[in-house]
């Protein structure tokens, strides 16, 4: 079994958008018992809401709902129990070194782009503050690196 957990800010746009990417891939793939996935905030700006009405809206387009209710990243909780942790962008990215302290859990800690395969992104850009276009190019990256990422879970589950 491996454990994915997805990190952006607020886990309202890019976070929830990927759990639902890489739970539609995964379940498509017959892999639903071997990989959960999760997703998480570094704030407590958005937690108990759902996603952004206009992520579930891109999403739900593609064929994938997105069901999560925001909640804020455990430090104690959750570098134990996941196996991945994907952060969106660099201050995400940062921010969940600077949980991590000690280093301990530094090698399940990486940047979901670098799991693209067919486009290349240094980070997943935050389209909260942009139109259509920006959660349609959120989608785009996610589909991409969850691809990338779920072959990668494939040959380690083998």
């Amino acid at each position: 079994m491996k454990k994915i957990l997805f990190v952006c800010l607020g886990n309202i746009c890019r976070s929830p958008s990927a759990e639902g990417v890489m739970a539609y891939l995964v379940n498509a793939a017959g892999f639903q018992e071997k990989i959960k996935v999760d997703s998480a905030g570094t704030s407590n700006f958005h937690v108990g809401e759902e996603a952004d009405p206009r992520s579930r809206h891109h999403a739900q387009k593609r064929g994938i709902i997105l069901t999560s209710i925001a909640r804020q990243f455990n430090p104690r909780k959750d570098f134990k129990e996941f196996d991945y942790i994907l952060a969106m962008d660099q201050k995400n990215l940062r921010d969940l070194k600077e949980l991590d302290s000690a280093s301990k859990y530094i090698e399940k800690v990486h940047l979901i782009t670098n799991f693209c395969k067919s486009q290349e992104y240094k980070e997943v850009p935050d389209p909260y503050y942009t139109g259509e276009r920006g959660f349609e190019l959120v989608l785009d990256i996610l589909e991409d690196a969850c691809k990338g990422l779920l072959e990668k879970l494939k040959r380690e589950l083998n």
